[in-house]
């Protein structure tokens, strides 16, 4: 069994991937959101959460379909990239709330078996990672 963690970590993941951004949506809700229980997020993020997964089954289906097969097809891109934006910032807000929960001051807390600092939080310095650089305190790859 997965962890509500483990779970909105998936999505974050599933819609980081390539494809069209509306795949990866469903995708991110089939595999991972709808297994997450509201009662298992921290109070402040479960008002967020509800609103994603109700925007992401809001359509009665067609034969053949599923609602959120039956929503992302009938949501512009423009919604399907602000729906796949509010997933994130929902799994970073988890990360920010285990951060708090743990009483850890960022700088070598480790969750979930990565290390984090207050530089990946902030705006990290990426040297030394191939084909990656800051841009606007933005990580891009480069090439490809």
């Amino acid at each position: 069994m997965s962890t509500t963690w483990e779970q909105l970590e998936g999505a974050a993941l599933s819609l980081a991937r390539s494809g069209p951004i509306k795949d990866r949506l469903a995708e991110a809700y089939r595999n991972h959101l709808a297994c997450v229980r509201v009662e298992d997020l921290p109070e402040m993020v479960r008002g967020e959460f509800r609103a994603c997964r109700d925007a992401l089954t809001r359509e009665h289906p067609l034969r053949g379909e599923d609602a959120v097969r039956a929503t992302v097809r009938k949501m512009s891109s423009s919604e399907a990239d602000e729906l796949a934006c509010s997933v994130v910032r929902l799994f970073a807000a988890i990360v920010r709330e285990a951060a708090r929960a743990h009483g850890a001051a960022v700088n070598g807390v480790s969750l979930n078996g990565a290390s984090l600092s207050g530089a990946a939080l902030e705006g990290p310095r990426l040297n030394g990672l191939n084909g990656v650089r800051q841009k606007n305190g933005v990580a891009q790859a480069i090439g490809a």
